[in-house]
């Protein structure tokens, strides 16, 4: 019996217990083998439960075990670690259809996923602040600068009000008062050993984005304001090199792109 049949048999509950196992003490195999099978996707249900909290409350939890149960048997973890199990789940619950209805769940559950890339994420040293005032004494070569931002950071551009309803289920925010089809964005960081979630306009995601995908400054402004908006990056600027998710800042040498 190969790898493969022992895990697609552990995964389909209308499978038969594969052929060739054995118990020590003589007991029924097939019966053991159900209960290690149950065991198995109660373990994978709830390891999801733990980091897609919002999206499990946001439908109540029996709704969300019949969601990650069709989960587990179809997208098993590729990991030993169960930290990173369920990087597949936004998707997974955006063609589910029995959550049709509550179409800002699977954006809810990207959210939530970045907060788990942001909690394992490297660290690194933030920018000297004597570094980026050299580059500030000479204006003239910012459009060129290209800044590294910390690996714990991300944006998310959600057509729903996903800070809002995150914030509503940690007790920050009255639910009640949430409109959830009212487009926010989010800025995904941490902050010593806990991440923070924030909203920020939508020119403000862009030009993270930007940044974070290579382009220069100046690049990164057009791209913020490329819908007709005024985009000053001052302010988004402040923000990172405030919580010091700036880490490195270079000007591209003579002939390069």
């Amino acid at each position: 019996m190969s790898a493969h049949t022992f895990a697609a048999a552990l995964l389909d509950p209308a499978a038969p217990c594969p052929p060739g196992l054995a118990a020590w003490n003589g007991s029924d195999v097939a019966q053991r083998f159900a209960v290690y099978r149950n065991n198995v996707t109660v373990s994978l249900v709830e390891a999801l439960a733990d980091t897609f909290t919002v999206v499990r409350e946001l439908v109540g939890d029996a709704f969300f075990r019949t969601l990650a149960t069709a989960f587990v048997r179809r997208s098993p973890p590729r990991s030993p670690v169960l930290a990173w199990y369920g990087g597949d789940f936004p998707d997974f619950v955006a063609a589910f259809p029995p959550a049709a209805g509550v179409p800002y769940l699977a954006d809810v559950a990207r959210l939530e996923y970045a907060r788990v890339i942001a909690f394992h994420a490297a660290d690194a040293t933030p920018l000297p602040a004597a570094a980026l005032a050299a580059w500030l004494e000479a204006p003239e070569r910012l459009p060129a600068l290209r800044l590294q931002l910390h690996p714990a950071l991300s944006v998310l551009a959600s057509p729903f009000a996903i800070v809002s309803l995150w914030a509503a289920h940690q007790g920050l925010a009255e639910i009640a008062e949430v409109d959830p089809y009212r487009p926010q964005c989010a800025l995904v960081a941490r902050s010593d050993d806990s991440v923070e979630i924030s909203e920020i306009p939508a020119p403000a995601a862009r030009f993270v984005a930007a940044l974070q995908s290579g382009a220069a400054l100046g690049e990164a402004v057009a791209q913020a304001a490329a819908d007709g908006t005024v985009f000053d990056p001052t302010a988004c600027l402040g923000l990172l090199i405030g919580r010091q998710l700036l880490v490195d800042a270079a000007m591209p040498q003579q002939g390069d792109s």
